[in-house]
């Protein structure tokens, strides 16, 4: 399949490098990129009817929001271990809650009606049972509330785990039983962040950790559970 992509606009059209970006990560979201898989720059232009240039810089920004990681044959999966997924719920329990404290602090009035979007968003993907779409929301709702972190420094430690969370999210995205769990955790906070109360906030987020961890835990239980059935009917 080909795709037409415009060339870039100076009246604030996508550009052809954020086309390409949004149309793989759907693909990302939907699952339709193994773990085994390799995306090459000069495959994925030719894919796009476009230059190489953009298509590298859609895959080098996936790199950078935690989504592909890039290997001397290409762009992959990021290959993060358990024991590196245990250790940065670790981190996260430490960092988050006192970064979601600030923002109750100083978060403005934009920023708390953006994220109130993103909820209903997520609240609607939900009930269509639209796992792309839900994925999509609650990723704005994240990134927006990092966004409105006041301490620069705070908020680039957060990022710099984004693949590990990326990979999380991704596992457990998969079961429609996490996502109302997802959305009343989001509602929590959003609430605690319009009243800029502190305290709830950073307690809302400590929870929805651990329940983030729970979530995974078990979608790891069931992957390697599937695998054996798969290794015994073979």
């Amino acid at each position: 399949m080909r795709f037409a992509v415009a060339p870039d606009q100076p009246t604030g059209a996508p550009s052809q490098g954020q086309i390409i970006r949004d149309e793989l990560l759907g693909r990302l979201q939907r699952g339709e990129i193994g773990i085994d898989d390799r995306l090459v720059d000069t495959a994925v232009a030719a894919e796009f009817g476009v230059s190489r240039m953009p298509a590298r810089d859609a895959l080098k920004r996936l790199v950078h929001e935690g989504y592909l990681e890039a290997t001397t044959r290409g762009f992959m999966l990021p290959r993060v271990t358990h024991r590196e997924i245990l250790e940065i719920f670790d981190l996260r329990r430490l960092l988050e809650p006192r970064a979601v404290a600030l923002v109750a602090q100083a978060i403005g009035t934009p920023q708390l009606a953006m994220l109130e979007k993103c909820l209903a968003d997520a609240r609607h993907a939900t009930r269509l049972g639209n796992t792309e779409l839900m994925f999509k929301a609650s990723e704005r709702f994240r990134n927006g509330w990092i966004d409105a972190i006041p301490n620069a420094s705070l908020k680039q430690a957060i990022q710099r785990y984004m693949t590990q969370v990326q990979a999380v999210r991704m596992l457990t995205f998969r079961d429609p039983a996490n996502h109302p769990l997802i959305v009343d955790g989001n509602a929590a906070l959003h609430e605690a962040l319009a009243r800029r109360d502190a305290v709830a906030a950073a307690d809302h987020i400590l929870r929805f950790v651990y329940e983030g961890e729970r979530a995974y835990l078990a979608a790891v239980k069931a992957d390697l559970k599937h695998m054996s059935q798969t290794a015994k009917s073979a």
